[in-house]
């Protein structure tokens, strides 16, 4: 049984950081694509940041340069870092994984609200 489970949202002032983290369970990690995805109400889910296994990141036009993602496969836990936060950051931000040889993210976490006022 898959389980992704996000947790460090939180509101805070334009400016700040905060750290996301999606700890993993049922799912090898080493092998894995993950990312970041967002949403407001009454738009779609963006893609805000993702990661294959060889390392490679990308990174929405809108946050790169300000967040950083990144993977501990021995914590089986994904992490985005998010510094100099502006109110347009304001989303439900959820972890996503998929197998790399497929196209589709097939798993998802409940999400974590992250507020910048």
């Amino acid at each position: 049984h898959v389980q992704l489970v996000e947790s460090g949202g939180d509101s805070v002032q334009a400016g700040g950081s905060l750290r996301l983290s999606c700890e993993v369970s049922g799912f090898l990690m080493r092998g894995a694509c993950m990312a970041w995805y967002r949403q407001v109400p009454g738009k779609e889910r963006e893609l805000v940041a993702d990661t294959d296994t060889d390392g490679t990141r990308n990174y929405d036009d809108s946050v790169r340069g300000r967040f950083t993602i990144s993977k501990d496969s021995a914590k089986d836990t994904l992490y985005l870092q998010m510094d100099s936060l502006k109110p347009e950051d304001t989303a439900m931000y959820y972890c996503a994984a998929r197998h790399c040889s497929e196209y589709k993210y097939n798993y998802w976490g409940q999400g974590t609200q992250v507020t910048v006022s």
